[in-house]
């Protein structure tokens, strides 16, 4: 099976930085798309950012220009640096992994990880 941990979350002003980070492991062969997703409060969980396996990017519009995601593949570890944060920030933020693993037919499936909060206070 596979895990993924996210780290680095925690609490920030409003105009500040933060980055979090999520490490897979497990019976990983590859991992495909990467990606960040976050749920604030009485809200659903929406896409963050997303990174292909030859790191093309893509962002929501809400953190275009404010957010880089970036990944390690030797080490299956992806990466969100949030910069100029805001309150409506604030979210617990999850990473998503596409992965195939040993045994599965080179068919993959997504894998969550346990979330982590961001609050950003003004």
């Amino acid at each position: 099976q596979v895990q993924l941990v996210e780290s680095g979350g925690g609490l920030v002003q409003a105009g500040g930085s933060l980055s979090v980070s999520c490490a897979a492991s497990g019976n990983i062969f590859s991992i495909n798309a990467m990606g960040w997703y976050r749920q604030a409060p009485g809200n659903q969980r929406e896409l963050v950012a997303t990174i292909t396996s030859g790191r093309v990017t893509n962002y929501a519009d809400s953190v275009k220009g404010r957010f880089t995601i970036s990944r390690d593949n030797a080490k299956n570890t992806v990466y969100l640096q949030m910069n100029s944060l805001k309150p409506e920030d604030t979210a617990v933020y999850y990473c998503n992994a596409d992965v195939v693993t040993a045994g599965s037919g080179n068919r993959p499936r997504g894998y969550w990880g346990q979330g982590t909060q961001v609050t950003v206070s003004s």
